[in-house]
């Protein structure tokens, strides 16, 4: 009894340590050269696979992968909904295809991988922040602070990826490419800083809910 305790109080500690663990590692890239030559504003994160700190970049997503899947296993073990766990799923598996196939060179042209690697990585921007905004109104019932807390960040998440699905249509309208109607980079690290905020709400609201339970 005393160790199942623990890990209620422990466990989603320890992928909150993990999660924020590879986002810092992510972030380093922005300092480190010679990824520190790369605009955050108009390029996209997996850039950074592209170059002689792809080791780095992979290590970082990998961190960020297995503190997700360790989290969202904890909330399945507090039963939580099904999409939930569905859609934390979606999101670890996203990952590490983003790891495992590396996006397109375009000095080089298109490839098979850098499709999956594209597709791979619209699923993960679009699975935490619904894991998110799912998993708050079970957690947090009674909390209402923590519950919009964590689906405000879902929905701001969202809202930025929307900006790219207007530059889609736009781009159809017989506007410019997409990728140069928005500020790619800027765009794809608010709509993954938003969504894991929302984790990081999510994984705090699980451990206050071990805590409570011990006492």
């Amino acid at each position: 009894m005393a160790l199942t305790a623990t890990n209620r109080r422990t466990g989603p500690l320890l992928a909150l340590v993990g999660l924020l663990g590879g986002v810092v590692l992510l972030l380093s890239l922005h300092l480190l050269p010679p990824t520190n030559q790369i605009s955050p504003v108009r390029r996209t994160i997996s850039e950074y696979a592209l170059s002689t700190n792809k080791w780095l970049f992979d290590a970082s997503i990998l961190l960020i992968a297995a503190a997700s899947a360790a989290g969202f296993f904890l909330l399945w073990r507090r039963r939580a909904h099904l999409p939930t766990a569905v859609f934390g799923a979606i999101w670890t598996l996203s990952l590490l295809a983003v790891v495992v196939f590396t996006k397109n060179n375009w000095a080089i042209g298109p490839s098979t991988g850098g499709m999956v690697h594209r597709y791979a990585s619209v699923a993960a921007f679009l699975s935490l922040p619904l894991a998110v905004m799912l998993a708050a109104g079970w957690l947090f019932p009674r909390q209402r602070a923590w519950r919009w807390a964590a689906r405000g960040f879902g929905a701001l998440s969202l809202l930025w990826f929307g900006t790219i699905v207007v530059g889609a249509v736009n781009m159809l309208a017989g506007g410019p490419p997409w990728w140069r109607f928005v500020p790619l980079g800027l765009v794809e690290r608010a709509i993954a800083g938003f969504a894991v905020a929302g984790l990081v709400v999510v994984l705090l609201g699980l451990h206050r809910a071990g805590s409570r339970r011990v006492d």
